[in-house]
C-alpha cells in the first residue's frame, strides 16, 4: 500500500521550519518564520497549542526522548527549552551569537546540541542549560547537528559544502565528508549508528559509512534537498525538497520508491514519528501534513544489504553502493522462548515506569529553572527599583 496524506494542520502563519513527533506519536511540534512553535494533538478535535516566546523565526524543534520538553531554536539567537502543557512555560537561554538552526537531544536526555550561524556547534546540558563545549572548525554556517544513537558522535553540516564527523568525548574532528557541490541543509544518523546521510543545495543525498568514511550511496535529484529523516528500520529514507516533493528512498534496492505531491511550493521539512508509522512535513505553503507510511512490516528486513548500482525513475539515482550498516530489527524465535509471557509484561511495565520517572525529572527540573530564571529578573527589578529610589533622594538632597 502506498503512504497516505491522513491529515493537515493550519494554524501557522508563514513558512514551515521544522517538525517533530512526541516520542508516543500523541502530539507533533512543528515550528515556523511566524516565530511561533505550534504543539498539534493527534487526537481528533483537540486543539493545538500556540507557544508565544521567540522574538523571531523559530527555525528548529526537537522533542526531548520523555515527550516532556520541547526544545526550539531561533533567528532571535535564543534557545528555549518549553514544557508542553497548556501553559507553554519556557526557559530560555542565549545560545549562540547569530542565528540558531538546529537543535537535537541526545539519546539519554541528558545533552543539547546546538548548531548557529556563527560557525559553531555547541553542546549544553539540558539541567540548567549549562554550557559544556563547542565545536569551531566550519568556516560558514552550520546548518545542523545531531547526536548519533549511542551519544558518542556529533555529526554537522555547513554551508562550507562539508559533513564533519566529530568525537563528543575528546572533542576533535574524527573526518571531513567533502563530498557535497553545495551548502548542505540536513543531515542525520542511521539507527544503526554506523552511517549518516546528507542532503543540500546539490540536489543530492549522499550517505556514508562512518566506520569506513566512505561514501556508501548517492542520489541525484532534480531540486535542492532541505530535510531528510531515517525511517527507524533503517531500510528507508524520505526527503523534503524545493520542487515540493517528499521522495522515499529505498535503501536497500538503492532506489526512489515513491514521490509525493502535497506541498504548494517548497517542502521544507520533514521527519518520521519514532516508531515508523506516520511521517509528518512542513512546507513554505504554511502547512504541516501528516501521511501514513504504510510499509509493510515485512518489507523492514533484518539487515541493509549488499546492493548493485542502478538507477530509478524520477530524476533520482542510486549508486556506489554497498550498504550494511550491520542492523538486525527482526527477534528470532529463540531469543524470547526461554522467558515467560508474565516475565515479558514486567519487564514493559518496570521500563514505562522509569520513562515516566525520567519524564516527570525533566518537568521538575525545568519548572525550577523556569522559577530560577524569574527570581534573577525579580531581584534585577528590585535592584533596578532601588538604584532609581537612591538617585531620587540624592536629587532631593541636592
Amino acid at each position: 500500500e502506498d503512504p497516505s496524506l491522513e491529515r493537515h494542520f493550519k494554524g501557522h502563519r508563514d513558512a514551515v521550519t521544522s517538525v517533530d513527533f512526541s516520542p508516543n506519536k500523541k502530539q507533533l511540534a512543528s515550528g515556523s518564520m511566524d516565530s511561533y512553535l505550534m504543539i498539534w494533538s493527534m487526537k481528533p478535535q483537540m486543539r493545538a497549542y500556540r507557544f508565544v516566546g521567540h522574538k523571531d523565526a523559530v527555525l528548529c524543534v526537537h522533542f526531548s526522548p520523555s515527550g516532556h520538553l520541547v526544545a526550539s531554536g531561533s533567528r532571535d539567537k535564543t534557545v528555549r527549552l518549553w514544557i508542553t502543557s497548556a501553559k507553554g512555560e519556557s526557559t530560555v537561554f542565549k545560545a549562540h551569537t547569530a542565528t540558531v538552526r538546529s537543535v537535537h537531544f541526545s539519546s539519554d536526555g541528558q545533552s543539547l546540541v546546538t548548531a548557529s550561524d556563527d560557525k559553531t556547534v555547541k553542546v549544553w546540558t539540558v539541567h540548567r542549560q549549562k554550557f559544556l563545549f563547542s565545536l569551531s572548525q566550519h568556516i560558514n554556517w552550520v546548518r545542523c547537528a545531531r547526536f548519533s544513537p549511542d551519544g558518542r558522535l556529533i555529526v554537522s553540516a555547513s554551508d562550507d559544502k562539508t559533513v564533519k564527523l566529530w568525537d563528543k568525548t575528546s572533542r576533535e574532528c574524527i573526518h571531513s565528508f567533502c563530498e557535497h557541490g553545495g551548502f548542505v541543509n540536513h543531515v542525520d544518523f542511521h539507527p544503526s549508528g554506523n552511517c549518516i546521510a546528507a542532503g543540500g543545495t546539490d540536489s543530492t543525498v549522499k550517505l556514508w559509512d562512518v566506520r569506513m568514511n566512505r561514501l556508501l550511496q548517492h542520489y541525484q535529484g532534480n531540486s535542492v534537498v532541505n530535510s531528510l529523516s531515517f525511517h527507524p528500520s533503517g531500510n528507508y529514507l524520505v526527503t523534503a525538497s524545493n520542487d515540493s516533493t517528499l521522495k522515499i528512498l529505498d535503501l536497500l534496492e538503492g532506489r526512489l520508491l515513491y514521490t509525493l505531491h502535497g506541498h504548494q511550493g517548497p517542502a521544507t521539512c520533514v521527519a518520521f514519528s519514532r516508531d515508523g508509522d506516520l511521517f509528518a512535513s512542513g512546507g513554505s505553503d504554511e502547512q504541516v501534513m501528516v501521511w501514513k507510511t504504510n510499509f509493510d512490516a515485512a518489507d523492514y528486513g533484518d539487515v541493509v544489504k549488499p546492493q548493485k548500482y542502478g538507477s530509478s525513475v524520477d530524476g533520482t539515482h542510486g549508486t556506489g553502493v554497498e550498504m550494511d550498516c550491520g542492523i538486525h530489527h527482526k527477534k528470532t524465535k529463540t531469543q524470547d522462548s526461554g522467558r515467560t509471557h508474565e516475565q515479558q509484561e514486567e519487564d514493559t511495565s518496570l521500563a514505562n515506569t522509569l520513562e515516566h520517572i525520567m519524564g516527570q525529572l525533566d518537568v521538575l527540573t525545568q519548572t525550577v529553572s523556569i522559577l530560577e530564571q524569574r527570581l534573577t529578573l525579580t531581584e534585577d527589578k528590585l535592584k533596578e527599583c532601588l538604584e532609581n529610589q537612591q538617585k531620587i533622594i540624592q536629587n532631593k538632597t541636592n
